[in-house]
């Protein structure tokens, strides 16, 4: 055997890297029974509310006034019928649709904002920090119900200036979270190096430090979507958020109020899947905070 074969069998092979089904972090989340119980329920939600009212033989308008207070499973209408005949599924499924895009939409908007304003406080600290943080102290004495109604008060209620009005007052969690993760990561070993060979303010903090401090970011995306469909829908219940005939989970209940005890259904319904969605995001944010911990080495 010559020498070139013999030092060609020497060489070690290396392993190729984990795909991500076969990862760690993955495996974490799979052990977590609520999580993938909660990102099951996610998805068949985000599709039941997409492809489902096409499906249905009512759409959410349609008034069929001899069915009118039809309870679920009691005729043509799956899922009864509210006081006007409409289809209780169908407004379900597009109210959805409505709750579910504000609360993804207005989650984006304020994870931007949050990431921003955290970065540059966390980043620059001294004066720059210490008056950003502070007014982000300042957005935080106010409880978000009551900001939250005493703005849209005074503005025209509509699916974007909801969206806008909940972002507007959920990016200062996100701030401060941001904000932490950038004061850890500067004087970490490859920030320094960054630093030292010369790259720009904005290339460590956006290719350095924000590529680390995904985990608690995306753990703090997954808890917003919650926060937004909660928010959107006790403004709308309160009568302040998205108004009729556009449906959202928060006026349908706000619109069955005077029927709890002739038409349970018609608050049950819309109560169920707020809190089903909202459950569900909050049990993928503990279950993505175990998996993207990596302190956590479990057999």
């Amino acid at each position: 055997m010559s020498n070139s074969e013999l030092i060609s069998t020497a060489e070690p092979r290396l392993a190729p890297p984990p795909s991500f089904w076969n990862s760690p972090g993955f495996r974490r989340f799979r052990r977590h029974k609520l999580a993938v119980f909660g990102a099951t329920a996610i998805v068949v939600m985000t599709l039941a509310c997409i492809i489902g009212p096409m499906l249905l033989p009512y759409n959410d308008t349609f008034i069929d006034i001899r069915q009118r207070f039809a309870p679920p499973f009691s005729g043509p209408h799956v899922l009864g019928t509210d006081p006007l005949g409409r289809d209780i599924l169908a407004r379900l499924l597009m109210a959805g649709r409505i709750s579910l895009a504000v609360g993804f939409s207005a989650m984006v908007i304020s994870m931007a904002i949050g990431i921003c304003v955290g970065m540059v406080a966390g980043f620059y600290e001294g004066v720059i920090g210490a008056t950003l943080m502070r007014f982000v102290d300042a957005m935080l004495c106010f409880p978000s119900i009551f900001l939250l109604l005493a703005i849209s008060a005074l503005i025209s209620p509509s699916v974007p200036s909801i969206v806008m009005l909940i972002a507007m007052t959920s990016w200062m969690e996100v701030a401060r979270v941001v904000e932490a993760q950038m004061r850890s990561l500067r004087t970490r070993d490859f920030a320094v190096a960054a630093v030292s060979m010369g790259s720009s303010n904005a290339r460590i903090m956006f290719r350095e430090l924000l590529p680390n401090a995904v985990a608690p970011i995306v753990v703090a995306a997954t808890l917003n979507v919650a926060h937004a469909i909660l928010a959107e829908s006790y403004i709308s219940f309160l009568g302040y958020g998205i108004q009729p005939p556009t449906p959202s989970w928060g006026n349908m209940l706000e619109g069955a109020q005077s029927y709890l005890t002739s038409a349970p259904w018609l608050a049950i319904l819309p109560g169920a899947a707020i809190t089903l969605a909202v459950t569900s995001f909050n049990f993928v944010g503990d279950g993505l905070r175990d998996a993207l911990d990596p302190r956590l080495d479990l057999p």
